[in-house]
């Protein structure tokens, strides 16, 4: 009973936190401005900003659970969220209450079915990391299993008490607060929110289950097996169970641990373009890419016997903590590397092309105007990074605001599905990367990726161009015999011809390509009344009833004549 009220509790806690806000978000950012009062809304945002974000800091560090994960998520996003927000819940990532060992102790044996000094060698009491779902401890494992698994210091995953009844909890919640919003309009018609949720809480349960994790990290290591500048743990199978997790221990210098990175002689400065590289890869090539890529679950281990070249780094990017993989369809990847080969040429065309094709505009959007905004982006501001951007004057940004704001609102965008770990991990990607060298310029990584990946197209056209090349040229090499068969069959008089039906289905086409012409003269007609309606009211009305019969010879002409044919 006491879990019971717990929950409700719980759920009532997190609506109440988000109907206040929502409310307060109508007040200063709908209300006022339809008042004349935009002024009054801005002067006050950045400390409201700090105050909202503050207050789910301490939201999300007492309920934990999920809770946490939307909080990490708000953290990474350096490149688009004010500074107000993310430097409140930046510490989400290692504020994490652990739990008591005992209770862990509990959960650990009764998942493995022995106790813990008889499932490992030695078993560290204290946490290493806790987070939103579960804690880890360092551990050894016992000689049998350290010979069979081929290591034997290893870092054990222990699922936290309780954890899915809080992710049953978190869920229903957010499913509330999604249906809420998904009643205002402006959302709606941008994003299924709904949908989004189920798409969270699918992957909510897979980091709970601690044996899909381990295929992950399996599926991982193979992709990238041979690549010196990837790592990733080994799993001990004898000891993983859905809820208890056995892994290698890799742990290293922590990716945003700037000091400790100079103290091992490596430049913060060079990890970041090569931590863009790979997660590029996981994306375009791969099709399957670690979707939490937040600075806790990212090593870099030195490799002091290497060369130090771009073959053989003398550091490698060690990834952890694989709950939360996303896979990318082979048409979703060939529509992203285009996305990014337009946004690395400055294609403004080619970038609304590619955004229709991804999914995130309805096919009945009215792209020219997108187009002329993404040009004119392209040309003031493109080729800039995070650093320099922050050096432009706001004005310009404010002036770009105003002329097409009310353009990309009005526009019916959509998030595509599976779009939203793809989101997430290139946030992630890009507020480490920022961290680690805030004069980072993803133009520098995107570019010689996007070059690569043209190469790449051009070669797979130049391919299926030799292939229909091979194929003509087979085509014409057998024609010759071809037709001397034909004539030989005429000469012997073998060919037969069967005039009557060859007669009606010539009628037949003449009847399709008169309706046809019928339905374009139709279309022509009334589309240039309409157009010409406003202007010349008398001239469009008469062009519009005159494309009436028209419209009448393509709906009825081929039923008259398929009658008059039978009479016949």
């Amino acid at each position: 009973m006491t879990d019971v009220r717990a929950s409700r509790a719980r759920y009532r806690r997190i609506l109440r936190f988000a109907l206040r806000y929502m409310a307060q978000a109508w007040w200063f950012e709908l209300l006022l401005p339809r008042l004349g009062l935009a002024g009054v809304a801005a002067r006050g945002r950045a400390a409201r900003m700090r105050r909202i974000a503050r207050e789910f800091h301490g939201l999300a560090v007492s309920l934990g659970g999920l809770m946490i994960k939307v909080g990490q998520f708000m953290s990474s996003r350096l490149d688009v969220l004010p500074p107000e927000i993310t430097k409140e819940l930046e510490g989400l990532q290692d504020e994490v209450p652990p739990v008591e060992f005992a209770a862990i102790r509990a959960l650990a044996e009764a998942e493995l079915g022995v106790p813990l000094d008889r499932a490992y060698a030695s078993f560290d009491p204290v946490p290493v990391a806790a987070a939103s779902l579960g804690q880890a401890h360092r551990a050894r494992l016992s000689a049998d299993d350290a010979a069979q698994a081929g290591f034997t210091d290893v870092v054990v995953k222990v699922q936290r008490p309780g954890i899915d009844e809080i992710v049953t909890v978190d869920l229903a919640a957010l499913r509330k607060v999604a249906g809420w919003l998904n009643r205002v309009r402006l959302v709606a018609d941008h994003v299924d929110l709904p949908r989004l949720i189920e798409e969270f809480a699918a992957t909510s349960r897979d980091e709970i289950d601690y044996l899909h994790e381990a295929a992950s990290a399996e599926r991982f290591a193979a992709a990238f097996a041979g690549d010196p500048r990837v790592g990733a743990p080994a799993v001990a199978w004898e000891r993983t169970t859905r809820r208890v997790l056995t892994l290698a221990d890799v742990t290293a210098i922590k990716a945003n641990d700037l000091a400790a990175l100079r103290a091992a002689g490596i430049d913060p400065s060079s990890v970041a373009p090569v931590f863009a590289r790979v997660m590029f890869d996981q994306l375009f090539d791969h099709g399957f890419f670690h979707a939490d890529p937040h600075p806790g679950n990212i090593f870099v281990t030195p490799r002091p016997d290497a060369a130090g070249t771009d073959e053989d780094p003398a550091w490698a990017l060690t990834f952890v903590d694989f709950g939360m993989m996303g896979e990318v369809p082979e048409h979703l990847r060939d529509s992203l590397r285009r996305l990014v080969i337009a946004v690395a040429s400055r294609n403004g065309r080619q970038l609304v092309d590619s955004i229709q094709e991804v999914g995130f505009l309805l096919p009945s959007a009215d792209t020219a105007q997108l187009e002329r905004a993404m040009t004119e982006l392209f040309a003031r501001f493109g080729g800039m990074g995070f650093a320099e951007l922050a050096q432009v004057d706001p004005d310009e940004f404010r002036d770009f605001a105003v002329r097409f704001g009310d353009l990309v609102r009005s526009l019916p965008f959509q998030l595509p599905e599976n779009f939203l770990l793809i989101i997430r991990a290139v946030s992630l990607t890009s507020g480490l990367c920022s961290s680690l060298n805030p004069a980072f310029n993803i133009w520098d990584a995107v570019e010689p990726y996007a070059a690569k990946l043209l190469r790449d197209e051009r070669g797979n056209a130049a391919q299926a161009f030799a292939k229909e090349a091979v194929s003509i040229a087979g085509t014409v090499v057998r024609l010759p015999g071809r037709l001397d068969r034909l004539v030989s069959a005429f000469e012997d008089g073998t060919v037969a011809v069967d005039a009557p039906r060859l007669d009606r289905r010539i009628r037949s086409l003449e009847r399709l390509a008169r309706r046809l012409i019928a339905v374009v003269v139709f279309a022509a007609l009334l589309i240039s009344g309409a157009v010409l309606r406003d202007e010349l009211p008398v001239l469009g009305i008469v062009l519009m009833v005159a494309s009436i019969p028209a419209l009448l010879h393509a709906l009825f002409a081929g039923f008259v004549t398929r009658r008059s044919d039978r009479g016949a």
